[in-house]
């Protein structure tokens, strides 16, 4: 063979051989149920960890250390217990914005205000057997060398509208959620699931199989992180609740797609952390909305301590109207604020203003402990206010006394709420007398 021949042969050898692929790692950071937390409670030192703006710039330094991490929550972000927590929810999905999530499952929790309020800020969401097309299916997060595949997975179980006899809005089925996951884990993405399911039911009678899935983030433990576990071939991580740390999982996957474990670490969120200063004016004017919302509500107290208000409540209409009264007692209106606190919904304020009398009026409802005697739909939710009337001995009429029964219904049995009213089937179950 010439000579000039074997350098080109060794170079042409030298590029039929491959090199054997290799490991590649990355890292995930992880965090699921804020609760509605903000802020860090500063009254001890031992809560005063967390807060959106030392999330926010935990993330910038982690960041800096690896540039390529991936960020992804299992939901859970807000809460809906007091009449200012939509206030605080606004600000949190504003502020969570800054920190650049790849991915944030959707919980039932996060729907207290309806799909719509989650939309307006740009955030990750991902509801893998959602019935609606507001949000995704699937996030797929690309890394150099990496692709991961996200999924959630919203209990049916747990739908406050199928536990108020509603159709649901989530799939039961999982067929197309285990179809999209392995079909992900075919083309070599890593998957990861997210779901509010505790690491126990996963282990005895899981909902579905895991096969499919590489890292399953369980329900979030009160504040603290869970150690990592295995179940088979899936790596289960699970977070703390509170948004007091975040988690560092750093995997290897290896060229058989064996997904390791290299690293994990809790990282806590304390006051040396510091703070993100691009927040600075998010957070101002979370504090200019609460006071705001504060002032107003000091108002409506000071005018129910100065006056007695136009409300009587349903025990000083029975005086004159026992049989009424009676009949009233049998109704689902006389528990309608039950109902509320039967599916969690008892502190939202949209839902509290038709379970109520008077909310947000002056001498109306404020809350359960302040105005007992003005919880439930009353007599006066639909008669209209009735003090007047009664220190009259009866000759004021009642505030809607010429209402015809459509719009008194109308106030509350609307189509969003009330889908399936109908006034000739719904009013015998209210009729009590002949002021009917």
């Amino acid at each position: 063979m010439p000579a000039i021949l074997i350098p080109l042969l060794a170079l042409f050898l030298a590029g039929c051989i491959t090199s054997p692929p290799q490991p590649r790692e990355f890292t995930l950071i992880y965090s699921g149920n804020l609760d509605g937390e903000l802020e860090p409670c500063g009254c001890s030192e031992a809560g005063n960890l967390g807060g959106i703006k030392r999330r926010v710039a935990m993330l910038d330094t982690l960041r800096r250390d690896h540039p390529d991490l991936i960020l992804v929550s299992s939901g859970g972000l807000i809460e809906s217990e007091m009449p200012q927590d939509r206030i605080k929810a606004e600000f949190i999905l504003r502020g969570l914005s800054e920190a650049r999530y790849d991915a944030i499952g959707l919980q039932w929790k996060d729907l207290a205000y309806g799909p719509d309020f989650l939309t307006r800020q740009p955030l990750p969401w991902v509801a893998s057997n959602w019935r609606g097309d507001e949000f995704p299916k699937i996030r797929t997060i690309r890394r150099p060398g990496l692709r991961l595949a996200v999924f959630q997975w919203l209990d049916p179980k747990r739908d406050p509208e199928r536990a108020m006899a509603g159709p649901g809005r989530a799939e039961n089925d999982p067929s197309a959620l285990l179809q999209a996951m392995e079909g992900a884990h075919r083309r070599g993405a890593v998957t990861v699931l997210g779901s509010t399911l505790p690491y126990a039911l996963w282990a005895k009678r899981p909902p579905f199989s895991l096969e499919s899935v590489d890292i399953l983030i369980q329900r979030a433990r009160y504040e603290e992180y869970g150690e990592p576990k295995r179940l088979g071939d899936t790596w289960v991580l699970q977070p703390g609740s509170r948004g007091m740390r975040l988690g560092l999982a750093r995997f290897r996957i290896d060229p058989s797609q064996e997904l390791t474990l290299v690293e994990h670490r809790v990282i806590p969120l304390p006051k040396a952390v510091g703070e993100a200063e691009r927040l600075h004016d998010w957070y101002a004017a979370y504090n200019a909305a609460v006071k705001a919302d504060y002032q107003r509500r000091v108002e409506l107290r000071r005018a129910m301590a100065q006056e007695q208000g136009p409300y009587l409540g349903e025990a000083g209409c029975k005086t004159c109207h026992p049989k009424e009264h009676a009949r009233w007692l049998e109704t689902r209106h006389a528990q309608a604020f039950y109902t509320l606190q039967d599916v969690k919904k008892a502190f939202d304020p949209e839902c509290i203003a038709c379970h109520t009398l008077g909310f947000e009026r002056p001498g109306g409802f404020i809350d359960p402990q302040l105005t007992a005697d003005k919880m439930h739909v009353q007599c006066e939710n639909c008669h209209g206010p009735s003090r007047s009337h009664a220190e009259s001995g009866g000759t004021t009429p009642t505030a809607h006394t010429d209402w015809p029964k459509a719009r008194v219904c109308a106030q509350c049995h609307v189509h969003e709420h009330s889908p399936e009213f109908d006034l000739d089937r719904y009013w015998p179950r209210i009729a009590h007398g002949p002021a009917d």
